[in-house]
């Protein structure tokens, strides 16, 4: 009897063990998963923050090698999220994450007038379908902001997979492009400053007379 019920015991143990392997399967995926989301979040609420300071803080020759740094930095984070499994909202209609921050139209503002004329640029939104588009630098970084932030809510209220899913789903569909689009245009600002290159047009002077007034205020401030 002992020698049956022994046997007994291994089998009902050999069966079990496919739906435990599931369990910490599943367990493992979902500690990853909250693991990927704390990093995300943190990384996004630090570029929230600076983003702040500079647009409240910042002279005007600090603003672009400053913003530049802070729009690299989100652009990796994003480039991470691209990277990851397709993230799928939990409910068909996105929750309701409350009320947008109200420090968004502020921001806005402070980023135009430390930006000054180095403001409006334009850029190609599709490369494939190339288009030249016009827009603003301070439009688009507090558009990015105002993007990241819903995540945020989500994220603070518990709900990891929606905010890891907007993360992903808004940086595909918009953030994305308009951080490629700003980088390469502050970047634009510090190549024009740094290097020592023949201009033909009448435009590209502007553009670098403009950014050598506002990169040179901080060293006459």
């Amino acid at each position: 009897m002992s020698g049956t019920n022994g046997n007994m015991s291994d089998n009902t143990s050999t069966e079990q063990l496919p739906g435990l392997a599931a369990l910490e399967a599943l367990i493992a995926v979902e500690t990853e998963t909250v693991r990927l989301a704390d990093d995300i979040a943190a990384s996004v609420t630090s570029f929230l923050e600076g983003l702040r300071v500079v647009a409240a803080e910042a002279t005007g020759g600090q603003a672009v090698s400053l913003l530049l740094l802070q729009i690299s930095q989100i652009s990796l984070t994003g480039a991470r999220l691209g990277v990851q499994r397709d993230f799928a909202p939990r409910d068909e209609f996105q929750p309701d994450d409350g009320p947008d921050p109200e420090d968004v139209d502020e921001l806005r503002l402070q980023l135009a007038e430390l930006l000054g004329d180095l403001d409006t640029y334009s850029y190609v939104f599709d490369p494939y379908q190339p288009e030249i588009v016009e827009g603003l630098l301070s439009d688009d970084l507090t558009s990015i902001a105002a993007d990241l932030a819903i995540g945020v809510r989500h994220y603070e209220a518990g709900d990891v997979e929606e905010a890891l899913w907007w993360w992903q789903f808004s940086y595909v569909s918009s953030w994305g492009t308009l951080a490629g689009a700003a980088m390469k245009a502050l970047l634009s600002v510090v190549a024009h400053d740094r290097l020592d290159v023949d201009l033909d047009t009448t435009q590209e002077l502007a553009l670098v007379e403009a950014a050598a007034a506002v990169l040179d205020s901080a060293e006459n401030a």
